[in-house]
């Protein structure tokens, strides 16, 4: 009998570890990708919003729901709320300073600022509730204090070959690392990390590059209206993993949060459309929104 189930349990072990990485190496980049040609296509305001959906962290509490079960995930996507604050301080960060320093200071000042939020909130402890209002606070509060951007665009810059595969790659790197270690660091310190600004490091510093400065404050700002589906997603993943299964759970958090996203992306278009006229009006990554 025993050994009947051997071979059995092994094919499971082996179904399980093949799911894992095919969720480690394709989810996360195909989804990097897909902002940052959306971005091109629609403008940084819309690749913002879609860049703001959590198509990193999502992917990486999946790999932490099939490696360590339905509790750790729900744990880590509690954790992952809080450390959407500190995304929102990376976020505000590089937007606050993208118009003094290059690229690469104010990536290492938003990176110290999301360093310093995880390290604070690693301490705590924070019901799911409380969570879910510390991170749409600091949302609102973000949105506030980032610049608006001007309203001259400057030129567009045809993105060099290697623009996407390193973009995809960055989202690989960081999936490997974050759940390589997930099972050391506890479901609260692994959710704290998921949010890690990597595709939100892609995109202002390639955009800050390419585009320049209004332009990514454009980004960034379509980013925070965008992080209010990332909220929504984990708050309910956090809740449907206690009782229902991880494909159920997952399949309700991202329903919350496209629904969320496309109820936002109906506000900026609104908002967009009139700053516009004429064939402008179509392509909506052109809006001048303040």
């Amino acid at each position: 009998m025993r050994d009947a189930r051997g071979p059995n349990a092994a094919r499971v072990r082996n179904h399980q570890a093949v799911t894992q990485l095919l969720v480690k190496l394709l989810m996360a980049p195909t989804f990097v990708v897909g902002a940052s040609l959306t971005a091109r296509r629609f403008g940084p305001r819309i690749g913002g919003l879609v860049g703001g959906l959590p198509v990193v962290a999502g992917p990486i509490l999946l790999a932490y729901a099939l490696a360590h079960g339905r509790s750790f995930a729900a744990g880590a996507a509690a954790g992952t709320l809080l450390g959407l604050v500190s995304l929102v301080a990376f976020v505000v960060v590089y937007g606050r300073l993208a118009g003094r320093l290059r690229w690469g200071a104010s990536m290492l000042c938003g990176w110290l600022a999301f360093a310093l939020g995880t390290a604070l909130f690693s301490a705590f402890t924070i019901p799911v509730g409380v969570a879910l209002a510390l991170a749409l606070g600091a949302l609102a509060l973000g949105l506030s204090v980032l610049p608006s951007p001007g309203a001259d665009a400057p030129p567009r810059a045809r993105p060099p070959s290697w623009d996407l595969p390193l973009r995809a790659a960055c989202a690989v790197a960081l999936v490997l690392s974050l759940t390589a270690v997930a099972g050391w660091l506890g479901p609260q310190l692994s959710g704290l990390l998921a949010p890690f600004p990597i595709i939100s490091t892609v995109l202002a510093t390639f955009t800050h590059v390419q585009r320049g400065v209004q332009e990514t404050v454009r980004l960034l700002r379509g980013m925070l209206a965008g992080f209010v589906a990332f909220a929504l997603f984990c708050f309910t993943l956090s809740l449907a993993l206690a009782s229902l299964s991880t494909f159920l759970s997952f399949l309700l958090a991202v329903a919350v949060a496209l629904t969320t996203q496309a109820l936002v992306f109906l506000v900026v278009r609104r908002d967009a459309l009139p700053a516009m006229s004429g064939p402008e009006a179509v392509v909506l990554g052109e809006a001048q929104l303040p």
